[in-house]
């Protein structure tokens, strides 16, 4: 592909070789544009991963500049060579930031050369900003697309942005990989579980910097959770750093016998674990937004999320399920022990197939490519 000025450059800290939410979230974004752009070409410089797989992207439109097969300082020098290269030589119609992290480069070149940014912001990436760089960039960037009203609520009072500025572009999903269903015999089989027995259920990263996706929380209330549903079982999925420490913290508890981590799962298992369980439980206060909630919702499931981040907006301001302060380890167990035993006052929470629909209409693709393409519009506006 020849780069033109009818270009879109798209810097992104990498999409394909490791997907947490932010990658999938950004392929969403790649492919929302494709359709949406249909006589735009798109460069995306991508700075950790060593190259786009052959199935991916595969369109003329794509060029993509890869600096995964670096490391170090010299993977950054190198993304930032093809950045600034790429921009000066082919001047864009627009730079869209993938990452607040490389919005100071943007800002750079703008000063120099007045092309427009946008940058795209998630979660504690844009939360407390201290560097007056990234300050800067935020400020003069053109426009800034965040994928939570939490996270644009904290930019406009924390950086005295307008909320005009920000206009927001919630994480999407992909319905048709998530069902409602039966408990699988499978699952049960694997972990030990009857058909009747109630279980809890947690999708996150063990990484020792997401301890705030609240699994530590949900582990406290467990004891008081027991007192009136004694075979309550709780099952953790991810992998990480933290694994030992939560192992640890699982036996501190004496709660060995009511706690399965079952470590990584492939993705075409992630199904039968949301189907497998009667609640599932994410009281964070560092998420963005956090699509393992849509996900659990599209299986029907009652989901509990914390009132102090991006989970807001996942479940509708409490609309699809309940919200909790997630340090508030008493009303954690109060409300886990209400949606088990079927008390819990949310009516919705119980009625899986109207749960399903909503987050579909609400989150699914369709929904995405509106938004964008409402968004874009002003870009259009702006080239035309």
């Amino acid at each position: 592909m020849k780069i033109n000025q009818s270009s879109i450059h798209l810097w992104l800290p990498n999409i394909f070789e490791f997907k947490g939410g932010i990658q999938v979230y950004l392929q969403d974004v790649l492919r929302a544009l494709e359709i949406e752009l249909p006589d735009r070409n798109f460069v995306v410089v991508d700075k950790l991963d060593r190259a786009k797989p052959q199935q991916e992207f595969s369109s003329a439109r794509f060029l993509f500049l890869c600096s995964g097969k670096f490391s170090g300082i010299w993977q950054t020098i190198h993304f930032t060579v093809n950045t600034i290269k790429a921009t000066l030589t082919n001047r864009p119609q627009l730079i869209l930031c993938g990452h607040l992290n490389f919005a100071p480069v943007a800002w750079l070149i703008n000063r120099f050369t007045n092309l427009s940014y946008w940058i795209i912001v998630y979660g504690v990436d844009a939360w407390e900003i201290k560097s007056k760089w990234k300050i800067k960039a935020l400020n003069k960037a053109s426009k800034i697309i965040s994928i939570s009203d939490y996270t644009r609520s904290r930019l406009v009072e924390e950086q005295n942005l307008s909320p005009d500025k920000i206009p927001l572009l919630p994480v999407t999903f992909d319905a048709s990989r998530f069902q409602i269903a039966a408990k699988p015999d499978l699952l049960l089989q694997r972990y030990h579980l009857t058909s009747e027995q109630p279980v809890i259920l947690t999708v996150a990263r063990l990484a020792e910097a997401k301890r705030h996706k609240g699994y530590d929380q949900v582990l406290k209330a467990l004891p008081t959770i027991r007192q009136s549903i004694p075979d309550i079982h709780y099952l953790i999925v991810g992998k990480g750093s933290d694994h030992p420490r939560i192992e640890q913290l699982i036996i501190d508890l004496n709660l060995q016998d009511c706690v399965t981590l079952t470590g990584f799962i492939p993705d075409t298992e992630l199904n039968d674990h949301y189907n497998l369980c009667d609640v599932f439980a994410m009281p964070s206060k560092g998420e963005g937004f956090g699509i393992v909630y849509l996900e659990a919702l599209a299986c029907g499931k009652p989901t509990l999320g914390g009132d102090r981040d991006g989970a807001i907006d996942a479940l509708c301001q409490g609309e699809l399920g309940v919200l909790v302060n997630p340090d508030d380890i008493d009303a954690i167990a109060q409300n886990l022990s209400q949606i088990l035993q079927g008390t819990h006052p949310h009516p919705l929470i119980y009625q899986p197939e109207i749960l399903r629909q909503k987050v579909i209409d609400t989150f699914g693709f369709a929904q995405f490519q509106q938004t964008l393409k409402g968004i874009m519009a002003d870009y259009l506006d702006e080239v035309n």
